[in-house]
């Protein structure tokens, strides 16, 4: 048994609104929004329902998510906001999917007073994508691309509080990134740039450009992921001994490069070359200052195409005008494009204008690759370019498909059954499974457990994105317990119990033995089903809405309740029985198609052997 929690904040409990009638439908959001699958061989737009991880909302008007996987089509497309230069390649794949508006160059109060319209973002590096965006957008926002690597130009926790999705493309670019480091490093070696110069300015001055060999010299890779590993291998084949720091990156995958992985302040001081790859975090900001500098070889050279905010310029200057750092080639400035900056005029400066990524095969593959991610995440699909969200991979979304839907159900089971006026402080999610707990990924089914309760009873708008936000923004605490079950791991889960505690319920029945509401589901022939409430066994599928009965266990009560919701036009669906012990007390579970109106429910609750009825809206 194995128990996790996602802690709450100091703020209050969920309160529930107090009605005098239990919940009826029309206490729920009408609808959840299933974005468009993009199909390049058909005009329409195929929409799955398996997309609620995404859900926000202001999209069409469709049926409850999760529901079932059937597709229905519509002609609305979603609107994609382009704010700087993307390849046609990209660009033709957004237009084949939602309505593209190019606008380039936008200031921010235009980009805020856009971004209301739309419902996907995509920016390079030059927009800055902050909260006021996310605050403009009013929760019409869905995904936000960056076509590129970095994202600190995105608010990524303005974005998650808002449930917007992160994307970006960082493996296009990898090689051109790659290529113009080794490019930078070469001429900068030669003075290539300089000599250059020196000639179109008519001199010839082959004494003052004397460069330095790079075989058998020491480079110092400083963030070992896609960008330094395509370096490393380019740079061994230079004849270059090859070392890097990455406190994140696995030693066997640098050894099989032929690369040693050490300390920062180890590969600083013993490098001859040292080439930035580091994402610009609050961690890296200015990382390599003064006191960075002081430690390095004398005659250093920095090459950096990663962040310019990583390097504190002033410092990098007195290092070059004391000679500690011989040159410095340097693709990335603080401030794009820098104004009046001594280090661009440096005499033993190299500086392009942030060409790493600038190739003609690059820029197509960044923007195919952020298009791609862009239509995937407004399909609703987890990509595995994601920043702010866990990665779920393709198989196992599917695999979990129909308990997506069974944990999204019993949210809304539970959160109904609560009695109006209590605050939920605490839920406990029980899974059962016949697997390892360590092979249990539970992120996205508790995110749709949240996404059940929450929804119903705020105005909030949950997925997996801001889920765990949400639900410790309002105080609510989320544990989970997992138990072995002595079944078939070919499933991921052999059941699903939510647990509300320190409640009063609206049917007494559904308390378990410790007094907490309780309900448990499980997965039958890929459809969600009701098997427990409180202590009583059911059996019933989640479809439509449930009316739930407590019962004298005698003969007669199906036919009776059944006359009754028959003769006032409702449709049953399906009918479940389940008791304690023969001739005691029973639950009758009852699916029906259509909401009874209040007349109908008062003959249901005037039969004199039910105790206590309740109609819940699926």
């Amino acid at each position: 048994m194995i128990a996790s929690t996602v802690p709450s904040s100091s703020k209050s409990s969920i309160n529930l609104p107090t009605y005098a009638t239990p919940f009826k439908s029309s206490f729920l959001p009408s609808s959840f929004s299933i974005p468009p699958r993009f199909s390049p061989s058909t005009p329409r737009f195929q929409y799955l329902t398996i997309t609620n991880v995404l859900k926000t909302a202001d999209s069409p008007n469709l049926s409850s998510t999760a529901s079932n996987l059937d597709s229905i089509f519509s002609n609305s497309k979603p609107t994609i906001l382009v704010s700087e230069k993307l390849g046609d390649a990209g660009l033709d794949l957004l237009k084949s999917f939602a309505n593209v508006d190019c606008s380039y160059n936008l200031s921010p109060d235009d980009l805020c007073s856009k971004i209301s319209m739309c419902d996907a973002l995509i920016v390079r590096s030059g927009t800055k994508v902050n909260r006021q965006v996310f605050e403009a957008a009013k929760g019409r926002l869905k995904v936000v691309g960056r076509a590129g690597v970095g994202i600190d130009n995105v608010d990524l926790q303005a974005a998650t509080e808002f449930g917007c999705l992160v994307v970006n493309a960082p493996t296009a670019n990898t090689i051109a990134a790659a290529e113009h480091a080794i490019a930078l490093l070469s001429s900068m070696a030669r003075n290539v740039a300089q000599a250059d110069a020196s000639m179109k300015a008519g001199k010839w001055q082959r004494n003052k450009y004397v460069g330095v060999s790079m075989v058998g010299k020491t480079l110092a890779i400083m963030g070992f992921g896609k960008v330094g590993s395509e370096v490393a291998r380019r740079a061994k084949g230079l004849g270059m001994h090859v070392v890097a720091h990455d406190p994140y990156a696995p030693a066997d995958r640098a050894r099989a490069i032929g690369v040693e992985l050490i300390s920062f302040d180890h590969a600083i001081s013993t490098a001859d070359f040292i080439s930035l790859h580091m994402p610009l975090t609050p961690t890296t900001s200015k990382v390599f200052n003064d006191e960075t500098f002081s430690k390095m070889k004398k005659g250093v050279r920095i090459i950096n195409v990663a962040r310019g905010g990583v390097i504190d310029e002033d410092a990098l200057l007195k290092a070059l005008d004391s000679g500690v750092v011989a040159q410095a080639a340097l693709d990335v400035f603080t401030e794009e494009p820098p104004k009046d900056s001594k280090l661009v005029h440096h005499e033993n400066v190299t500086a392009t204008p942030h060409l790493g990524a600038s190739t003609k095969e690059a820029q197509e593959g960044v923007a195919v690759e952020i298009a791609e991610a862009v239509v995937g995440a407004l399909q609703g699909e987890l990509s595995a370019t994601a920043v702010n969200a866990p990665m779920v991979a393709p198989e196992v979304l599917s695999e979990l498909a129909p308990y997506v839907a069974l944990a999204e159900k019993l949210g809304r089971l539970a959160v109904q059954l609560v009695a109006g006026g209590s605050g939920i402080k605490s839920v406990k999610v029980v899974y059962r499974s016949a697997r390892d707990p360590d092979d249990l990924d539970t992120r996205l089914v508790r995110a749709m457990i949240v996404k059940g309760i929450i929804e119903p009873i705020s105005d909030s708008i949950i997925n997996l994105v801001n889920a765990d936000f949400i639900a410790k923004q309002k105080g609510l605490r989320i544990s989970e317990e997992r138990v072995f079950a002595n079944s078939s791991p070919g499933c991921p889960f052999d059941s699903i119990q939510v647990q509300i505690s320190n409640v009063k319920s609206k049917f007494a029945s559904a308390l378990s033995d410790n007094d907490e509401i309780s309900v448990e589901g499980g997965v039958k022939y890929g459809k969600p089903h009701l098997t427990r409430v409180g202590s009583f066994d059911v059996d019933v599928s989640l479809e439509g809405n449930l009316i739930l009965c407590r019962q004298v266990d005698q003969p007669g009560m199906i036919g009776m309740v059944g006359g009754i919701l028959g003769m006032n036009n409702v449709n049953v669906s399906f009918m479940s029985v389940g008791r304690t012990f023969r001739g005691k007390k029973a639950i009758m579970a009852i699916g029906v198609d259509e909401e009874p109106d209040k007349s109908t429910l008062k003959k249901i609750g005037d039969v004199p052997a039910v105790e206590e009825f309740v109609f819940l809206g699926l």
